[in-house]
């Protein structure tokens, strides 16, 4: 998502498919378990969020651009079972915003035909400029999802946050909203995210991050872990790009230590063996693919020198 792009009006996204938080710190780092250490079986890996201690699957859903489907019934209907074996694979958290066009109410047809507005973790954005014209926008978004109020709303990019957070921040004392947070993509606007961070009681942060972008090692995840704040995964294949980089490769023998199957379940253990990270929110509108990235949610994690591996060989593709 360029950040030229928040100023795009709805109709130039045009719908196409991509093949894809101290107690709470210390719970969250015992989730990098050593190879060898195995969930069990039929238990899908959590992380507690840090503000809460909430259980939250490690694997989300996300729905940039794929399920900016507009008004067909057929590509809503897919949707919808994308969803539906997501929530059946364990799944929770599906992250939207806004600049997502048809998504938000994509999200709100798939939950109303499957029933179940009770169990998804919804997280959404404001994206707006202006904090006066802030609550109009999360209502429009809540109406099209239907649920009664967001678990997570956040400040999308950065847009007008220092008129928007604190808006979030009386909502959420008001028990309108349960968490809050804020946004980047594509590594932009680092010092400010993590200035945020120190000053601001956030609970979530939603950076990109997967086994090449690793910017975000070096200070926005350990801050997050000193803070007690939430880190959502966006972008873990660069918007498919990775994935159709290395997916003509074989897949190494050791990816089996971890009991990743696929380079999806590669690609998604690497990014939530981070004992910072929270949630991954990989995009598709593919059956197939959304029950391969549940995969990742599941078995062995890597432990730190298999993740130096990792990387050192996506590195050498």
């Amino acid at each position: 998502m360029a950040e030229e792009a928040q100023q795009m009006p709805r109709s130039s996204y045009l719908p196409r498919r991509v093949a894809m938080r101290g107690l709470a710190a210390a719970g969250a780092a015992a989730m990098l378990r050593p190879v060898g250490a195995i969930a069990r079986p039929g238990t899908i890996i959590t992380r507690p969020i840090p503000s809460s201690g909430e259980a939250l699957p490690v694997i989300g859903l996300g729905t940039w651009i794929t399920f900016n489907v507009g008004e067909d019934p057929a590509a809503r209907d897919a949707c919808a079972e994308v969803m539906r074996h997501f929530f059946d694979a364990g799944g929770r958290a599906i992250d939207s915003s806004p600049m997502y066009a048809s998504s938000q109410p994509v999200i709100g047809h798939g939950l109303r035909k499957l029933g179940r507005t009770k169990e998804v973790f919804s997280a959404d954005k404001v994206w707006i400029r202006g904090g006066s014209r802030g609550p109009a926008q999360i209502e429009q978004s809540r109406q099209y999802w239907g649920v009664p109020r967001f678990d997570l709303m956040q400040v999308h990019n950065l847009v007008s946050w220092e008129e928007h957070l604190p808006a979030l921040l009386a909502m959420k004392a008001a028990g309108q909203l349960r968490y809050v947070g804020i946004t980047t993509s594509e590594g932009r606007r680092h010092r400010e995210i993590e200035q945020i961070m120190r000053d601001h009681p956030i609970d979530f942060v939603q950076v990109t991050y997967n086994v090449l972008d690793r910017e975000v090692e070096a200070r926005i995840l350990p801050l997050a872990q000193e803070r007690g704040i939430g880190v959502i995964v966006n972008r873990p294949f660069r918007q498919g790009v990775l994935i159709r980089r290395i997916e003509r490769q074989r897949l190494p023998d050791w990816a089996a230590e971890f009991e990743a199957a696929n380079w999806a379940q590669f690609l998604l253990k690497f990014i939530v063996s981070h004992p910072a990270v929270t949630c991954a929110i990989p995009a598709t509108s593919r059956v197939e693919h959304v029950r391969e990235n549940m995969g990742a949610a599941r078995g062995r994690l890597p432990d730190a020198a298999m993740r130096r591996r990792m990387v050192a060989h996506v590195e050498a593709l």
